[in-house]
């Protein structure tokens, strides 16, 4: 009797041990169809946008250069501005400041001054060949496609665009290597000011500033007489102004030159300290007044 009672304990804890481990297990779920469908779309689309991150590799903001001087023959100072976004290159303005201030390359163009066709006999004008490099850049995302037939910087690369793209190459690869730098403080186009009357010299001041990329690009200072005929700096020029006879060191357009070459530079008239007399310590070799210059500046660039 003994024996058999020990016999069914034994069985009775080993069919609770098995009920036991029976209820540990979870019931596996197949996955269904569209449950897989949306975890591959998922995959693929992240393993696309990090292709096209890797792509570029580009961070976004607005990247800007420029050539450091005027072109000695055609009074040119190329620009580009690139804008990225979500890593890719998503707009380009290529552009240019003339010596003498006053219009863009891109709006002289526009506007019938540059002459390109007229001109030069080109079978687009240049604001409508740059649109086309433009758009190269965005189609491609690099110039290094762009190949150069010569030193003037010729392309075979891009249909239907016979100007020099050189530049434009040189400084999109600047502007990219340099990172965002943004856009700076003043509206984009002609800024104008002038004195409200002839100072008792005779002349009436007047400034010109070309902005690009909220960037001062071009400065032009200069003046016209009571008497009429030639503006301040063409008189200076060809000697009728005469400012090394009254024993300066140099003429007046040499010092208005490094005048605007240091607004250029600090991109600010607020930064030319002056003295008391209205002459400034600021710029090697100026000694004449430049009161004037500052006033315009700072009533130009808040118009």
């Amino acid at each position: 009797m003994r024996k058999l009672l020990s016999i069914m304990l034994v069985i009775m804890l080993v069919g609770s041990l098995f009920i036991g481990c029976a209820k540990k297990e979870e019931p596996v779920t197949e996955p269904t169809e569209a449950t897989s469908a949306e975890s591959t779309e998922a995959t693929a689309e992240n393993t696309e946008a990090n292709a096209d991150t890797q792509e570029s590799g580009y961070a976004d903001g607005i990247y800007f250069a420029t050539e450091d001087n005027f072109n000695d023959q055609t009074g040119w100072k190329s620009t580009v501005t690139v804008t990225v976004e979500g890593g890719k290159i998503t707009k380009v303005d290529w552009n240019a400041a003339n010596k003498a201030a006053g219009k863009d390359k891109k709006t002289a163009s526009a506007d019938g001054d540059y002459g390109l066709v007229a001109k030069g006999g080109a079978q687009a004008e240049w604001h409508e060949q740059a649109a086309v490099v433009e758009q190269y850049l965005v189609d491609n995302q690099s110039v290094d496609g762009i190949n150069l037939l010569d030193e003037e910087g010729h392309t075979d690369s891009i249909t239907g665009v016979s100007i020099h793209v050189g530049d434009f190459a040189a400084l999109v690869e600047k502007a990219l290597a340099q990172g965002p730098v943004g856009k700076g403080p003043y509206t984009d186009g002609v800024h104008y000011a002038e004195a409200s009357d002839f100072g008792s010299s005779g002349w009436k001041d007047n400034v010109t500033i070309t902005v690009i990329n909220g960037n001062i690009l071009a400065v032009n200072w200069n003046g016209t007489s009571k008497d009429g005929g030639k503006d301040k700096k063409t008189a200076s020029i060809d000697g009728d102004y005469g400012m090394k006879n009254g024993g300066a060191q140099s003429e007046w357009h040499e010092q208005a030159a490094a005048m605007e070459a240091y607004l250029l530079e600090t991109q600010s008239p607020d930064q030319i300290t002056m003295t008391a007399e209205g002459t400034t310590d600021a710029v090697t070799g100026v000694s004449i007044h430049v009161g004037d210059f500052v006033t315009l500046c700072q009533e130009a660039l808040s118009k």
